[in-house]
């Protein structure tokens, strides 16, 4: 406890120096602990998201009382969002409990919404048409999944749902029937936002435990050389670490409780949360507390071996050991594994992740991050000497001496963006690899609609929606009941698509032998829809509003063969009909609407508000795709540039801390070579060389084993895309980004004012 009280007496009294450079460790510290605490808190809100979902699901039952109550769950897109409805009819009998967020069963012609449905009533009156009843209230909070869900409890009458209608038993799953994210994409997530945030977030951390390191080294090598034991004094060194992190751990904590109010009032991207949802657990107030000052007595007690076991090379500035090659070991056995993986590849023979391939899978990638993280010292220190040793430039050889004399610096200077870029190719397969399990495999998106639920005028408005590629028109024929012969006529039923042949093109990968204005037959070779049927067979389409209420078409002769895509609602079809076949002003009976449009999440999100704007009653069938897949798209896209943002800032914060303090620490030796005749100039040309040839380095070597790394688990993962080239651009544009980042913030540090005094000041 002695030695613990003389470190804090040294540090509040060593002068405005050691108080300022507390306070930064602390400030910084309190960075990564909020970065920290918000990484571990997304799963409860999601779980928090989940559990209320699962409480309020109705459990039914076909075998209930006759006078139960009642319950019909409908769930359909509004735009790019899920809409649930609730139709409930009480009865006399059976259970009259309320379920989560009201406080009874509505009654025939009551309407409870959520607080999204009730200003959207307002904004969009049409909007009534699904919701039919007076409103009564809103669903309180623990019966939503969040705050901008669209759900509402609807009381009707037993008759009207009676033949879809089951009875009711009670509220409250085990599970959530859609989770805000699958477990399995789940696993991903948190895997990626590991690399992403807690990599760097670790090396932060260890930076600002270590600020000022070499000042602080030699005040212990005198405290040692003075008579002090060595665990005295690294408790002296822990009474500086220890507290800062601390600090900084209840500032962090802090700083986490104002943005959980604020994000969880703004909101996210897809993802809003309730500010109860993203409170402090215990969990992680005990790691960021416990962990973070654990984590700077460790990194405190390893910086300050050498000054307690050799106090006078620390004083007297002995020549530094080389590097350890130990962290190489680790970078060969990572690199040899995600290697393995993609060479399976390159075989024809993928891997998969199952079993043990699964673990092998993030051992590889965990390895081959934290190789590259303690083999940059070593890279460093083998460059400068190589260098210094053969160029003839003053400006080089100064820059390339400083890095040879201390390599450990360039980890603390460098790490951060190197692992940021490292982690932002991880990012990116795991985006692709989740757009690849939850999107079509095609490159189009169908939308189906019943015509029956939009007038003429907003079914033309459909074709101006923005990202809409075509449209055209699906009509089923009419089938004649009452004939039993197998021979009678409209016996049997087809499906024809009324559309040009450019828009047949627009909807299929290839179509041959199309002629514009004639009736032909749709042929896909691998298809058997419509095999069975002869040529002249024929098929009637009914219509109405027109000046003919039918159109008898017979099976053509001539073909069009075509490949579709999977998915596509043109599989259906078995003949093209031409629009100016039809009935002048005529609108098909049975008939759906089909609106195409590229596959991507962003377009297909763009679409469905389009369309819910014009129609917002109408019920819009995703060919192939879920609005529930669609919405863990963006949640997922949410979090992952979420962890973006903060392993960027944490990037940037552990550059921006460490060259500070590196110059900071080198100002008596910027001072003397000043002072021997040095320009201003040449000493910012070296500080930037110092910095910017091993992060060039290592950000070259972040981008080769960073996509080794994402085509491995892309490999393993199955899909069709296993090696993402697209992204290539996207990080050499954040590899500039970063060297210009790199040498913005070694410019300034080279101050115009000389002062002797460094020389000769400890």
């Amino acid at each position: 406890m002695t030695a613990f009280l003389l470190g804090l007496r040294l540090l509040f009294g060593g002068g405005r120096g050691n108080r300022v450079r507390f306070f930064l460790m602390a400030a910084g510290g309190s960075i990564g602990v909020c970065c920290l605490a918000l990484v571990l808190t997304i799963p409860a809100i999601l779980h928090a998201h989940d559990g209320r979902a699962a409480a309020r699901q109705p459990v039914t039952t076909s075998q209930g009382p006759a006078g139960g109550t009642l319950v019909v769950q409908r769930s359909d897109a509004y735009g790019s969002r899920s809409f649930t409805r609730v139709f409930i009819a009480r009865g006399t009998e059976g259970t009259r409990s309320a379920p989560p967020g009201l406080t009874r069963l509505p009654g025939p012609g009551e309407l409870f919404v959520s607080p999204r449905v009730h200003d959207l009533l307002r904004e969009s009156p049409a909007l009534r048409g699904l919701l039919p009843g007076r409103e009564k209230g809103t669903i309180a909070q623990d019966g939503l999944a969040h705050p901008d869900e669209l759900y509402a409890y609807i009381g009707t009458t037993r008759d009207r749902i009676a033949g879809e209608g089951r009875t009711l038993k009670g509220f409250g799953y085990d599970y959530a029937p859609f989770p805000a994210v699958e477990p399995s994409t789940l696993t991903d997530v948190r895997f990626a936002l590991a690399t992403l945030v807690l990599l760097p977030l670790g090396i932060f951390l260890s930076v600002c435990a270590r600020l000022s390191a070499a000042s602080r080294m030699r005040r212990l090598a005198s405290l040692r050389l003075l008579g002090l034991s060595v665990k005295g004094t690294q408790r002296v060194n822990a009474a500086e670490t220890v507290v800062a992190a601390l600090l900084g751990a209840v500032l962090g904590l802090g700083e986490y409780w104002v943005l959980n109010q604020v994000m969880s009032r703004t909101g996210l991207p897809a993802l809003r949360w309730y500010p109860s949802d993203g409170a402090l657990s215990t969990t992680t107030v005990a790691v960021c507390l416990i962990g973070c000052p654990a984590l700077a007595w460790f990194v405190g007690r390893r910086s300050a071996r050498e000054a307690t076991a050799n106090p006078l090379a620390v004083r007297r500035t002995a020549v530094p050991r080389s590097p350890s090659k130990w962290g190489g070991l680790l970078l060969v056995a990572g690199l040899g594994i995600v290697s393995g993986f993609c060479a399976t590849a390159l075989l024809g023979h993928p891997a998969s992740s199952v079993g043990l391939n699964a673990l092998l899978v993030v051992a590889g990638v965990v390895l081959t991050g934290v190789g590259l993280v303690l083999t940059l010292p070593l890279i460093s220190y083998v460059l400068a000497r190589r260098v210094a040793r053969t160029t003839q430039s003053v400006t080089l050889n100064l820059a390339m001496r400083r890095n040879e004399a201390e390599p450990g610096s360039t980890m603390r200077v460098v790490t951060g963006l190197v692992l940021l870029v490292y982690a932002a190719s991880l990012a990116q397969g795991v985006l692709i690899q989740l757009e690849q399990v939850t999107r079509p495999d095609g490159p189009v998106q169908d939308y189906s609609l019943s015509l029956s639920d939009i007038t003429a005028h907003q079914q033309r408005e459909m074709g101006g929606v923005a990202g809409v590629r075509t449209r055209a028109v699906m009509m089923n024929s009419w089938v004649d009941l009452n004939r039993q012969r197998p021979d009678a006529a409209f016996a049997s039923s087809a499906t024809a698509l009324v559309a040009t042949c450019a828009q047949l093109d627009r909807m299929v990968k290839r179509a041959e032998g199309c002629a514009d204005g004639k009736v032909m037959r749709l042929v896909d070779p691998n298809s058997s829809v419509g095999s069975g049927m002869k040529p002249g067979t024929p098929f009637r389409f009914r219509f109405a509003g027109g000046k003919a209420d039918h159109l008898d078409v017979p099976l053509p002769a001539g073909r069009i063969v075509y490949r579709g895509y999977p998915a596509s609602s043109v599989q259906n079809a078995v003949i093209l009909v031409p629009p100016s076949a039809l009935p002048e002003h005529a609108r098909p009976r049975d008939a759906e609407l089909v609106l195409t449009s590229s596959s991507e999440p962003g377009s297909v999100r763009g679409v469905l508000d389009g369309i819910g704007a014009i129609a917002p009653i109408a019920e819009v069938e995703l060919v192939g795709l879920n609005v529930q897949g669609l919405e863990q798209i963006s949640v997922v896209e949410t979090l992952l540039a979420l962890g973006m943002v903060m392993g960027l800032l944490i990037g940037v914060a552990a550059f921006l801390v460490s060259v500070t303090d590196r110059a900071v620490e080198r100002r008596a030796q910027v001072t003397a070579v000043t002072l021997i005749g040095a320009r201003a100039r040449t000493m910012r040309t070296v500080q930037c060389l110092q910095v910017v040839l091993p992060l060039g380095l290592g950000l070259g070597l972040a981008v080769v084993t960073g996509k080794l790394a994402e085509s491995s688990y892309l490999v393993t993962g199955g899909g069709s895309i296993r090696w993402d080239v697209a992204g290539i651009p996207l990080l050499l544009l954040a590899v500039a980004g970063a060297v210009g980042a790199a040498i913005a913030g070694s410019l300034p540090l080279v101050g115009r004012r000389i002062d002797p005094e460094l020389i000769r000041r400890d």
